[in-house]
């Protein structure tokens, strides 16, 4: 395909691209990706799937903590009439631009037809490296407090550390922001065993990917950043060839 497709009617796909590898992006948000007149995103995203994009799309880019402008141009220019994708890293509707698309789209009273495409989300890619730790209950949370009062995520780790649930915890870690996973660590310590697994996966599927093993006691002594998934264990949770299980129950129902 040399042209993008033109459409009479202005459309905006939100486009999952997934954890990075190509490999994993499912075949409709690269055929969205290829169909799109303008593709807008976050420019480390785009640098990602700049191999899917139609040659003849215009693509416009932008830094971090420019989430609402990204969106509300995508918008407008599916109001005028444009075919657009705006690409999201993950899955557009887990801690992503999905839910603030829909928020925009209200508040500017549009009636641009919008379509969500689904991609691997962080919490599958790190599971599925780690081996099976997600295999019975467990709750993501997110240690970002741009958006959300630390007062309310101390809650909700507090809510969950004594339920048992797996934990993923997202936004573990920035430059500026190196508390918070202190506290959470100390929240789930309190209510659980010192020796509990935990996975730890920074850029997962990509060409700096890093993997670790290590406990609940220990997790601190490790890197962390933005680009890292923390996964913590529950009372089950055990590690078998250096990878991190959590048994759904069988064992328990069947006698294995």
């Amino acid at each position: 395909m040399t042209t993008a497709q033109h459409s009479s009617e202005g459309t905006l796909t939100v486009v999952g691209i997934g954890p990075g590898a190509i490999d994993l992006m499912a075949p409709r948000a690269q055929t969205a990706l290829e169909q799109a007149e303008i593709v807008v995103g976050y420019r480390t995203y785009l640098d990602l799937v700049r191999s899917c994009l139609n040659p003849a799309s215009t693509v416009l880019s932008s830094a971090m903590m420019q989430e609402i402008d990204r969106c509300r141009k995508a918008l407008e220019l599916a109001e005028e009439g444009k075919r657009v994708a705006l690409v999201c890293g993950g899955d557009p509707g887990i801690y992503a631009m999905a839910g603030l698309v829909f928020e925009l789209a209200r508040t500017m009273n549009t009636s641009v037809p919008i379509d969500i495409i689904p991609g691997i989300a962080a919490l599958n890619a790190c599971a599925a490296i780690l081996g099976a730790p997600l295999m019975h209950d467990f709750a993501a949370i997110s240690l970002s407090d741009l958006m959300t009062p630390w007062e309310l995520i101390e809650q909700r780790l507090a809510a969950v550390a004594p339920a048992d649930f797996v934990v993923v915890i997202y936004n573990p870690k920035s430059k500026k922001r190196t508390d918070q996973i202190v506290r959470a660590r100390d929240i789930l310590l309190a209510s659980r065993a010192p020796d509990t697994p935990v996975g730890i996966v920074s850029g997962a599927t990509r060409e700096h990917e890093t993997v670790r093993l290590t406990t609940l006691a220990a997790m601190l002594d490790e890197e962390i950043g933005m680009q890292t998934t923390v996964i913590i264990g529950n009372s089950q949770t055990f590690v078998w060839r250096d990878k991190m299980i959590t048994p759904r129950g069988y064992s328990r129902k069947y006698g294995l």
